[in-house]
């Protein structure tokens, strides 16, 4: 019953220090992301045994003992991982009461690559249970950023001048099509696409509707994933993506469908869209409360728009939003490390900024997200105007300003104070 994973090779992941922090402070921890992130071979390196869910051997065996009697499957050595516990919703309130009656630390590790309803679930777990999101790879754990430059330390201001070497656009967009996958670091460049797209086929065919078994449309699913690509890095309303599925794919599809699939699509945590920084400017800026829609993987955008290196080459402006959707994917790795959050900035006024991280002790820092380095002197004013409107408004003046760059091959900070920092050199 019990399985464990070889994990020799493992490649360090930004996640383990907050995997090992929350065994030490929950029962139990619960990470969740998207499948074929690393999830169980992260856990399986912090954990003493495991049994996995969905193994099917002998025609799904340990799920059908864990339906019979969930309680025999948490016996075994601790931390113990119990990989896609989704499966068998139960679990949780299993591992719940088996927390409080041994009363110890770091007792379980569950996976899940899906979000089931409350449904059949008796107790949030607040308090018992910590839940860590996992992403796939960020450039530095995949080995394509040296990590140079600290995210941390550059959000107190600090940074060590360097010259960080050449970027070529070929680099990027190839980064961009192959994604932070695991299983594709070592793929072929003519072949990075299969992987996000048996992804995709996995999620249309046969995941939205076992998640809570209802039957989707899966051609309205494409439509709608069609449309997601189609607006990857922009705050299209909901509206806006019925409308561009109507116009682009000729096919109409109503609002409130599109609301239930794109929660379908969050549960599974296929999207990750970047929530609006709002009010904690403390300003009186009307500021718009729209998301700004992404794909929990640029590559997944990728595949849908057929896009490889070559095609996004020769369409700089979808090469663009791509390249923004991988820097935030990055930026919220290295943030939640050391807990802070991404957000994004647009108000009423026409006022923008890609990125806002915010601290733990409320202070913000504004960040603009450019391809080529002839933008840099252009987002530099534009984060500089921004702060000011802000500070004359009464609102709070950000701890740093950064211009995160594809095509800079350097690492300094500007004599107007803002920082420069190539995407290739971005860390921890």
């Amino acid at each position: 019953m019990s399985q464990t994973i070889n994990t020799k090779n493992y490649l360090p992941r930004v996640i383990d220090s907050s995997v090992e922090r929350y065994l030490s402070t929950f029962g139990a921890i619960c990470i969740e992301g998207p499948k074929w992130c690393g999830k169980t071979w992260t856990s399986s390196f912090h954990s003493a045994s495991a049994i996995m869910i969905g193994d099917p051997a002998n025609n799904f065996q340990n799920r059908v003992l864990t339906e019979m009697a969930p309680a025999t499957v948490l016996q075994g050595e601790t931390p113990r991982l119990i990989d896609e516990w989704q499966e068998v919703p139960a679990l949780w309130d299993a591992v719940r009461y088996t927390v409080d009656q041994r009363g110890e630390k770091g007792q379980f590790i569950l996976t899940g690559s899906s979000t089931p309803q409350r449904k059949g679930i008796l107790h949030s777990g607040a308090g018992r249970i910590g839940k860590l999101r996992m992403r796939p790879m960020s450039l530095w754990e995949s080995g394509d950023s040296s990590g140079s430059v600290s995210l941390q330390e550059l959000c107190n201001g600090k940074i060590t001048p360097q010259v960080t070497g050449e970027v070529d656009l070929h680099t990027l967009a190839r980064l961009i099509v192959r994604g932070g996958w695991p299983g594709n670091l070592t793929v072929p460049e003519a072949d990075m696409s299969l992987l996000p797209a048996a992804y995709l086929t996995a999620v249309i065919d046969d995941d939205v509707s076992r998640i809570d078994g209802i039957k989707r449309d899966s051609r309205k699913i494409r439509l709608l994933l069609r449309s997601l690509a189609r607006n990857e890095s922009t705050t299209a309303t909901n509206r806006a993506l019925k409308n561009d599925i109507k116009e682009i794919d000729d096919e109409d599809i109503d609002v409130e469908t599109v609301a239930v699939y794109l929660d379908v699509l969050s549960r599974m945590f296929l999207t990750d869209n970047q929530r609006p920084y709002a009010t904690r400017l403390r300003s009186s800026v009307r500021v718009k409360q729209a998301e700004k829609r992404h794909f929990c993987d640029p590559s997944l955008a990728c595949v849908l728009l057929g896009a490889t290196p070559e095609r996004l080459i020769g369409d700089l402006e979808t090469f663009g939003f791509l390249f923004e959707a991988l820097c935030e994917r990055d930026l919220k790795i290295y943030a939640e490390s050391f807990g802070a959050q991404v957000f994004h900035y647009q108000d009423y006024a026409g006022n923008e900024m890609d990125a806002v991280i915010e601290l733990s002790d409320g202070n913000w820092c504004g960040i603009e997200i450019k391809l080529g380095a002839n933008k840099i002197d252009e987002a530099a004013t534009n984060l500089l105007r921004i702060r000011k409107e802000i500070e004359k408004d009464g609102g709070k003046s950000p701890a740093m300003l950064c211009v995160i760059c594809g095509m800079s091959n350097a690492a300094y900070q500007r004599p107007d104070g803002v920082f420069v920092v190539p995407l290739t050199a971005l860390g921890v």
